[in-house]
């Protein structure tokens, strides 16, 4: 087994397996992605470690942990869409791609953008719909989605995006603001009820055009 193998292989089984990540789906996912494929070649040697990377535009790949989690709790099932807001590095896109029938992801950055559609084009991904632009309070959509996920923190998730869900969807985002951070799960009941379940604890980067506000001390 190659180096890089051997990571991968380490990544699943001593990072996400004994942190509660044993959705078979997810792991799957997980395992046939190759990471190292989404970073810049001085960084691939980082791909597997429990750390968040920087992608460009000063933005990061978040920790696989981090990544297991959020997709396990999201439980995406064959058939359904599924609305990214982030599109980053495109791995943890290529990830949705594996779990849903559609991802549709918006991304701040061209560059970026531009970045994940010729890695996903090259480990031959054709189920996603990409965009550009700021979706940090909304993105308009042709009919609501089973799920969206949002791969940075905002302080509180839009209610644009909470009525894009269809009845039963899910929503899964970080809330909150440093040092305190929750990953929340929220699921539409009906037309106009939701239901929020907290997760777990994480920090990731906030969302542009979603940061705090800076505190002013006297």
């Amino acid at each position: 087994m190659s180096e890089p193998d051997l990571a991968h292989a380490n990544m699943v089984n001593q990072q996400l397996r004994p942190n509660e990540v044993a959705d078979a789906r997810v792991l799957a996912a997980m395992s046939n992605i190759p990471r190292e494929k989404f970073l810049d070649p001085a960084l691939q040697g980082l791909a597997y470690a429990d750390v968040q990377l920087p992608i460009g535009c000063g933005q990061t790949l978040l920790p696989p942990m981090v990544e297991g989690r959020m997709l396990q709790a999201l439980a995406l099932q064959p058939d359904e869409t599924v609305l990214e807001i982030g599109t980053g590095s495109g791995y943890f896109t290529a990830l949705l791609t594996r779990l849903a029938a559609k991802v549709i992801t918006v991304e701040y950055f061209e560059e970026l953008s531009v970045e994940a559609q010729d890695r996903l084009l090259e480990l031959d991904i054709h189920n996603v719909e990409f965009h550009v632009g700021d979706a940090a309070r909304a993105w308009p959509l042709p009919e609501r989605v089973d799920a969206i996920i949002m791969t940075a923190a905002v302080l509180t998730v839009p209610d644009e995006y909470l009525n894009q869900l269809k009845i039963g969807g899910r929503l899964l985002a970080v809330v909150g603001k440093t040092p305190a951070m929750s990953v929340q799960l929220i699921q539409r009941i009906s037309e106009r009820e939701w239901q929020t379940k907290s997760l777990f604890e994480t920090v990731i980067p906030a969302m542009i055009h979603a940061e705090p506000k800076a505190e002013f001390e006297f």
